[in-house]
């Protein structure tokens, strides 16, 4: 899947006929973000300071887009629409994508990781249809998930009932083990999370020493403590919970909590810390279990 998300979206809003009254603001919108983008390749700092800097030009685009295009010129259709056309949340997916990188986070590997949106690897069975079919070529089930932003690696792999792996009894194909997923989220209610709590045992379920995060922008629920489910936090990058519903449509209301409620430097260094802190483990050693005293 695309490692620029967001422009792609911004490009489909474009060619939607749908969005014809929209094209001058999309346009507006599309240059705005090439600009983003170009701000963040070229800054040279490394470390926490990058991730301030990196989060000031987040917050700053947008502001740009959410409030001053979408909020302020955009039609009814368009504030309505933004989430079903991802315009918001998919900026999120983009963003994440650039905090995997030698000047924030240490010891990657020399191979390419595979970041951002990715339909990630859930299980995989097999479904004899009967025990004659048994020298068939086997029938794989294999569940996926689409996941906002995953840090994993493409898996190939190859069944056959034929020792010679003979092409009629072969069943062959790929999938993206995410290691670590995210879910972003605009506003996060009591159902999300539980979807989310969902697939994060599902997740865990094909990949168990994988992490599971939900990055929050706007609160629509009582917080609930992760650890009686399967994600392993949930980071509120304003810190703020979400507008009344009377406020929504308010456009000072708007502005003042982009302005009050910015996305939260110190919450990204946060989730950065976790991924570091993954990156850096010894996921899995049995060899060490007798020094250690315990399996794990």
């Amino acid at each position: 899947m695309s490692n620029t998300p967001h422009r792609e979206k911004l490009i489909a809003a474009i060619d939607n006929p749908k969005a014809n009254q929209e094209v001058d603001i999309l346009n507006e919108a599309l240059n705005a973000y090439h600009s983003w983008i170009n701000s963040m390749s070229q800054l040279t700092s490394t470390g926490i300071t990058r991730i301030q800097e990196v989060t000031m030009l987040l917050n700053e685009y947008k502001d740009y887009l959410e409030v001053d295009l979408i909020a302020t010129k955009g039609s009814d259709f368009l504030k309505r629409q933004k989430g079903q056309l991802k315009l918001d949340n998919s900026v999120l997916e983009e963003f994440l994508i650039h905090l995997v990188h030698p000047s924030i986070l240490n010891n990657l590997p020399q191979f390419d990781l595979e970041t951002g949106p990715q339909t990630a690897f859930m299980s995989l069975a097999f479904r004899p249809s009967s025990i004659s079919n048994l020298n068939d070529k086997p029938e794989v089930v294999l569940k996926l998930k689409d996941q906002d932003f995953t840090i994993g690696k493409t898996i190939h792999y190859k069944f056959s009932s034929d020792a010679n792996f003979n092409m009629q009894k072969t069943i062959d194909g790929k999938f993206c083990l995410a290691v670590l997923a995210a879910e972003c989220k605009i506003n996060y209610d009591k159902t999300m999370f539980q979807e989310c709590a969902g697939t994060a045992a599902r997740l865990k379920q094909g990949c168990p020493i994988a992490k599971y995060y939900a990055l929050v922008e706007y609160l629509d629920m009582q917080p609930e403590d992760t650890r009686l489910t399967d994600i392993d936090n949930v980071f509120l990058l304003r810190k703020a919970k979400r507008l009344p519903f009377d406020k929504r449509s308010n456009l000072a209301e708007v502005k003042a909590q982009h302005k009050n409620f910015p996305i939260s430097s110190d919450v990204i260094a946060m989730f950065v810390t976790e991924i570091q802190n993954f990156i850096n483990a010894i996921w899995y050693d049995p060899n060490e279990a007798l020094s250690r005293g315990s399996f794990v």
